[in-house]
């Protein structure tokens, strides 16, 4: 019978047992973000000056449905109440193998946020003239339902013409370049 004991393990980098050499090429890259709602009139209607990203309470019909991108944010605000910061208007779809205990689709939704970012919206949204505007809803590479939005001033009708204009001479401008 062969004897067995422990193997001499020999290594295959050259004898080189350095971290960055092992891990090279074997890490995965986690998957980017996906978004699932997208509020286009944001930036239209409103001068974005601060961007925040919070994480959402949902519950796991919520998350699920959030997954299968059943949302949507056209008509959501935000608004502090009691010290958090609420999502107000978003509409999340029930999920549909759910059983009859599934959640309200559009129920009010906690933001959690680091104490003095939610004291710096709260702050802003007293401001005469300025609101939250919820931007953009999207799952993280982490799995996790995250809301970005900003704090934002409207713009006059004279501003989104300009903006328009402004659009379009880049745009002529990026042809141009091409050609």
């Amino acid at each position: 019978m062969a004897k067995r004991g422990k193997r001499k393990s020999t290594p295959t980098n050259g004898g080189q047992n350095d971290a960055k050499s092992s891990v090279q090429g074997t890490a995965k890259s986690p998957p980017a973000s996906i978004t699932i709602a997208r509020n286009r009139r944001a930036t239209y209607d409103y001068e974005i000056s601060k961007r925040f990203e919070a994480g959402l309470v949902l519950t796991g019909t919520e998350i699920k449905s959030l997954r299968l991108g059943r949302g949507t944010i056209a008509e959501a605000y935000i608004r502090p109440q009691d010290g958090e910061l609420l999502l107000t208007g978003a509409n999340i779809q029930p999920y549909e193998n759910a059983s009859h205990d599934n959640h309200e689709p559009t129920r009010e939704r906690k933001l959690l946020l680091h104490k003095r970012e939610i004291h710096e919206a709260a702050a802003a949204f007293e401001q005469r003239g300025l609101t939250l505007v919820p931007l953009a809803l999207f799952i993280n590479s982490r799995g996790l339902a995250k809301l970005s939005f900003g704090i934002g001033r409207g713009k006059r009708q004279y501003e989104k013409r300009h903006s328009i204009a402004k659009r379009d001479a880049d745009r002529q401008m990026q042809r141009a370049l091409r050609n």
